[in-house]
């Protein structure tokens, strides 16, 4: 035990003085415990060098002041007395415990405290307290909780926070003491352009300072979170209807509308809002967060930078559209996928010269499904990319088996989507198909949407230099429906133009239509490239773009898409 005050004073025998000198030099050399003595009037009549620096106190400043004026806090005071008064007269010891004590400055000082009582039947008792401190753990834990509930690059509220929130705004609702409850997913538009373009470090800062300003700009009866990537959920209350809600939600807009400046440069950003109501939309935590994210693609699909309301159709549509992509994942996965071939016919020669291979997906419950139903899903969920490898191989495969027969010098064109374009190593990819099945590469073509094209950066252009150079055919299909842009034309590596099918059947009825139906041919010849035109379906329509010059065409009137097998049988018959 410490020494009393007494043999601190006189010294006592000479063993006790030596013990205790000893034990004093003892207590003086733990850094990291401070130990405080009090006698039974609370006074101190001991304090250590470690009790300096946690308290602030010095020695001189210490001795003779009471417990509780010095670093009990108000709150404490009463109880502390009482504990004390307690211990003398009933022998009931204070427990140690986790506790904040009060600092010099006024601070709060968190301290593991234990207590020690000597000579007690003396009359002179004293009381030890020995302190350590937990600041330093305070401090990890708190970090482990900032890092358990806040987002680390914006600081938000991480997922689990909102959970926990929305859980509490919950209860609150239907306790009836809050009325109005809604949860509102924020998606960025085109956030990954940015980043890609620009790079993670500026992706970053631009969620960085997209935080800052969605958080200035909501009251303090709303709760903003990083829900991760770049989304943000917004839990809103006191908005009475969806004009309020509207009128919240477009200040948020008009604040993203600003733009935020990188590097030097303002980037505008717009967002996707999904809105769910509480009970309407949902009465537990699940159900409302899935039902606005729903809401939010719904407000992608519109066209992004748009408000979305949850309605039951939404539901219906994303049951549908998982529905889809389950369907897709098995036909990958079990041969559900076919591609069919509809043959490309020479006007001059009627002589089949090429085809366009077509994906099918058949589910053995559900049967066919529709290309118009199922490549948007594949597109949407990203399943596109692995649909177009197996078309990539396949449409080689099947050019291999040719070999041989009367369609060994047919070309085969399939189809690329803009995701597909965008993989670094795609042409590499197609040539090593190619390669592997010993085919040229004349004897397989790609088709690319304008838009897709067009709107593409330098390395997806170059990719397509490097497989026109190689010798794989290239077109643009559906032109005219989109960019239609003929400055592009002379620039991009391209070998013919695909006239959307419209045009042709517009042409029939309208003179304009027609005009520019010959422009493009005219235009597209005085580039050198080979024009063919789509959706020819009847003998009339055949003799039209016959006589206006067309080098191909294709449609029903010719023949419909067919399995390969069908495709060794087939004979032009116009």
């Amino acid at each position: 035990m410490p020494v009393s005050s007494d043999n601190r004073q006189t010294g006592g025998s000479r063993d006790s003085g030596d013990s205790g000198q000893k034990f004093h030099e003892l207590i003086e050399s733990l850094p990291m415990v401070a130990v405080q003595g009090y006698n039974k009037d609370r006074q101190v009549i001991y304090w250590n060098e470690a009790s300096r620096r946690l308290y602030g106190y010095t020695r001189e400043e210490a001795y003779g002041q009471l417990l509780e004026d010095l670093i009990i806090p108000d709150t404490m005071r009463d109880s502390l007395i009482t504990a004390h008064k307690n211990w003398l007269t009933n022998n009931v010891s204070i427990p140690a415990d986790e506790i904040e004590l009060k600092h010099k400055h006024g601070h709060l000082v968190p301290v593991y405290s234990s207590h020690v009582m000597i000579k007690q039947n003396t009359g002179e008792c004293e009381m030890f307290c020995i302190d350590i401190s937990l600041e330093e753990q305070k401090k990890a834990n708190e970090k482990l909780s900032q890092m358990a509930n806040f987002d680390d690059l914006t600081h938000l509220p991480n997922r689990r926070m909102l959970e926990i929130e929305l859980s509490a705004r919950l209860a609150k609702a239907e306790r009836g003491s809050q009325s109005d409850l809604a949860v509102v997913f924020i998606d960025l538009d085109n956030f990954k352009l940015i980043n890609d373009t620009l790079g993670h470090h500026h992706g970053d800062e631009l969620l960085r300072v997209v935080a800052e300003g969605l958080q200035k700009e909501i009251r303090t009866c709303d709760f903003i979170s990083r829900f991760g990537g770049d989304e943000f959920v917004l839990l809103l209350t006191d908005f009475n209807d969806f004009a309020g809600i509207n009128e919240l939600l477009q200040r948020l807009t008009c604040v993203l509308d600003q733009g935020f400046v990188l590097n030097g440069v303002c980037y505008p950003v717009t967002a996707s809002f999904g809105v769910s109501l509480f009970p309407d939309n949902g009465t537990t935590v699940t159900e409302l967060m899935g039902n606005a994210d729903a809401a939010m693609y719904q407000a992608k699909d519109n066209g992004r930078n748009s408000i979305c309301f949850y309605t039951s159709d939404i539901n219906d549509q994303l049951f549908h559209y998982q529905e889809v992509t389950t369907l897709l994942r098995n036909a990958l996965a079990t041969n559900g996928l076919q591609l069919y071939y509809q043959p490309q016919i020479d006007l001059k020669s009627r002589k089949v010269r090429s085809c366009e291979a077509l994906l099918r997906c058949f589910d053995k419950n559900f049967g066919p499904i529709s290309p118009a139903e199922f490549i948007p899903v594949a597109e949407k969920s990203g399943l596109i990319n692995d649909i177009g490898d197996w078309v990539i191989e396949e449409a080689c495969k099947q050019l291999q088996a040719w070999q041989g027969t009367k369609l060994e010098t047919l070309r085969v064109d399939i189809n690329l989507s803009g995701k597909q374009l965008t993989k670094p190593h795609l042409a590499e990819q197609i040539l090593s198909s190619l390669q592997k099945y010993h085919l040229r590469p004349s004897q397989l073509g790609i088709e690319l949407t304008e838009n897709e094209v067009i709107g593409g950066d330098n390395g997806q252009i170059r990719q397509l230099e490097t497989l026109k150079q190689a010798g794989v055919h290239i077109s643009i299909d559906d032109f005219g429906t989109g960019y239609s842009s003929l400055v592009y034309l002379r620039k991009l590596p391209i070998c013919s133009l695909k006239i959307d099918r419209a045009f042709l059947h517009h042409a029939m009825e309208n003179d304009c239509d027609m005009a520019i139906m010959e422009a493009i041919i005219t235009v597209g010849h005085r580039l050198g490239l080979a024009v063919l035109v789509e959706g020819v379906e009847t003998l009339e329509q055949d003799r039209i773009v016959s006589e206006r010059g067309c080098d191909l065409a294709q449609g029903f009137f010719y023949a419909r898409p067919m399995p390969a097998a069908d495709m060794l049988a087939f004979q032009v018959e116009v």
